[in-house]
């Protein structure tokens, strides 16, 4: 019969380094496998028929020579296009089972045609039909551990017919099974080559040899026999029957979709399966998450508090002091702000409103008590720029501003002190020598610049200038912009204003807006100093998901070697080490965010001064570092995983 040739070795050497020399394992094999035969490969321990079958499995290359594949010379294909020879034409049997041990029969079948991009519900019908077969439909969703040798060999078998299996490897198949058992896996084979599958044996059992059509003996790296076995049927040209299914590579979302979850699974598995490990390995990225979240909330935090107390002091305004700059020592010496300057700002149309300012520290008495405390001589709109009520009575009127009303408005802690709980409205108090009636309380007022035990009295600036101190010009004149004007245009139109009535500028300007803007630059230094400290540790804690993800992939060697022996590609292996790597990051990012809220509410509790700001975007600052550190540090390992060699890792235990 003039079959397919599948299988062309010629000239086929096979060398390793042991000790510093080089040692030729294979001398020059020559050897062809054609459609459907049944080929023995025996040979005693060392004489390198393994090596001979792992380069026909395209599981290793040879080192010279030609090795054709249905025509196609694998000497120079990637080891990608090797992992879609190995899925799309071989099916390996191995003498250990080398199934993965957290997954169940039907999902370790499954597998080759996961990295085939077989549709899920074939994929699953497929198993079900293979694993019937073998009579093993009712250890479907058993685990390893759970079946016996026999039915283990047999599972492997399945997941070899999975996605056709034109050619089957088995090495040493009967190997660690009883007699009952090895029998039955070798009647399984026996049949596979009567339904047309090209089977290839390697053994060193004569006894296992027997059952096929072709025996090769193979001695101290070279065939030293080819021979027929008569009594054997001949299935040579054969094809296969309604083995076959679509395995060619999809690009389509559902497929990737497959192999995501798949490497998603194998992650959770896997952490799960350590969990102490998993723990550790996440604690530096928990308390580096932790860390720069809270800090940045406090910092926040802060801010706001800041702000808030700047805004009670009058929410959008603008103060002119006379002199130069803050602390100009001449400042006491510049007189040139005057009443005529507060009526001029009072018809500018940004102004909502504006009052004049004089401060100073007297001596307050009522009957047998006398308090130190501070008088301001303000306008009525001063309440206004402020925001000031009255708890009770009334603020002073502008006609008692024109008239040099010799009338009070007091805050909570001066009627307090004075009157205890009696009615302070209509009293009359002394502010140094000068007699002046209470005609209002203002509210509790809560700002950090206004100290509660001071005592404070507001009267009409014109009073305070005229009566109780004899003077014509003003301490200050605070503006209220109207709401939705620019701050900064109403700056540059006060200044042009008043150096056109000055002549020059012998006053400065501070504003509500520059001070938060101040803040808030300076709260923002301050976040990111103590921010990139914090970052160490998240440092540290991606160099921690290295170590261990380096540790992991030399614990799971062998599953990698299993993975693409059925087909893996390299990408499919970094994805499943990449994937998990980031869970670990992400996680522990995640418990880290919940971690400094706690934090937040244990320091709340501690103190009321302390107040933590969580943002939307640190958080999600939070949860990218964190993919990120998984990522950037999960690659080198990913990348280790990927390009083991698949000989390598299968021996390893």
């Amino acid at each position: 019969m003039n079959a397919e040739v599948l299988l062309e070795l010629k000239d086929v050497r096979r060398s390793f380094m042991s000790g510093g020399s080089e040692v030729e394992i294979l001398h020059g094999i020559n050897l062809t496998v054609k459609q459907g035969e049944m080929v023995a490969i025996i040979g005693p321990s060392g004489s390198g028929k393994s090596t001979l079958m792992n380069i026909i499995g395209c599981l290793d290359t040879p080192t010279s020579g030609s090795y054709k594949v249905k025509g196609q010379d694998t000497i120079d294909l990637s080891p990608d296009e090797l992992a879609t020879l190995r899925r799309d034409f071989f099916g390996f049997i191995f003498q250990r089972y080398h199934l993965l041990g957290h997954l169940n029969a039907g999902e370790n079948v499954q597998v080759p045609a996961i990295y085939a991009g077989v549709n899920h519900q074939k994929r699953v019908q497929r198993s079900l039909e293979l694993l019937k077969a073998l009579g093993l439909d009712h250890r479907v969703d058993y685990q390893p551990s759970q079946l016996s040798g026999g039915q283990q060999q047999r599972v492997s078998i399945a997941r070899a017919l999975m996605n056709g299996g034109q050619i089957i490897l088995a090495d040493e198949p009967t190997g660690a099974l009883d007699t009952k058992s090895g029998a039955e896996v070798m009647k399984i084979l026996k049949d596979l080559n009567a339904k047309g599958h090209t089977v290839i044996i390697v053994t060193h059992d004569p006894k296992v040899a027997s059952i096929a059509r072709r025996v090769i003996a193979i001695e101290d790296g070279a065939i030293k026999s080819d021979t027929i076995n008569e009594a054997n049927e001949d299935n040579t040209g054969k094809q296969a029957d309604g083995i076959k299914i679509n395995n060619r590579w999809s690009h389509t979302l559902s497929s990737q979709y497959d192999r995501f979850k798949e490497a998603f699974i194998m992650a959770v598995r896997a952490m799960i399966a350590n969990r102490m490990r998993t723990l550790l390995t996440m604690l530096g990225i928990i308390i580096g998450i932790m860390a720069v979240v809270s800090v940045v909330a406090l910092a926040r935090g802060a801010s706001e508090k800041v702000i808030e107390n700047i805004s009670s002091l009058g929410t959008n305004t603008i103060t002119v002091y006379p002199g130069e700059r803050m602390g100009d020592v001449r400042s006491a010496r510049v007189r040139t702000l005057t009443p005529r300057d507060l009526n001029a700002l009072d018809g500018q149309p940004f102004v909502d409103s504006v009052s004049a300012s004089i401060q100073s520290s007297v001596l307050i008495r009522h009957s047998n008590l006398e308090f130190n405390g501070t008088v301001y001589g303000v306008s009525p709109d001063l309440f206004r720029v402020y925001g000031y009520t009255t708890a009770q009575g009334r603020l002073f009127t502008e006609a008692e501003t024109k008239n040099y009303s010799q009338v009070c408005v007091v805050d909570h802690n001066t009627a307090e002190n004075f009157f205890g709980s009696s009615d302070p409205i209509g009293q009359t108090i002394l502010v140094n020598s000068m007699p002046v009636m209470i005609v209002g309380v203002l509210d509790i007022i809560d700002s950090p610049f206004m100290r509660s035990e001071n005592l404070y009295v507001y009267m009409p600036y014109t009073s305070v200038m005229s009566r109780l101190y004899k003077q014509n010009y003003l301490s200050s004149i605070v503006v209220r912009i109207q709401d939705g004007f620019s701050t900064a245009v109403a700056e540059r139109s006060i200044i042009n204003l008043l150096i056109s009535r000055h002549g020059r500028q012998d006053f400065f300007i501070q504003s509500s807006d520059t001070i938060m803007k101040s803040i808030t630059s300076t709260t923002l230094t301050f976040t990111l100093l103590i921010s990139a400290i914090a970052v160490i540790s998240l440092v540290v804690g991606g160099i921690g998901v290295m170590n261990i993800m380096l540790v992991s992939v030399t614990e799971r060697t062998r599953e990698i070697g299993i993975r693409m022996a059925v087909g893996a590609r390299q990408s499919d292996i970094m994805a499943q080490f990449l994937i998990e790597a980031v869970m670990v990051c992400l996680l522990g990012g995640a418990i880290g965010v919940i971690m400094s809220f706690g934090v937040g509410q244990l320091l709340s509790s501690l103190s009321e001064s302390i107040t933590m700001s969580f943002s939307l975007d640190s958080i999600i600052a939070a949860v990218l570092t964190s993919s990120a550190i998984g990522i950037g540090f999960g690659f080198m390992p990913a990348r280790s995983a990927a390009r083991l060699n698949p000989i390598e890792a299968l021996a390893r235990e």
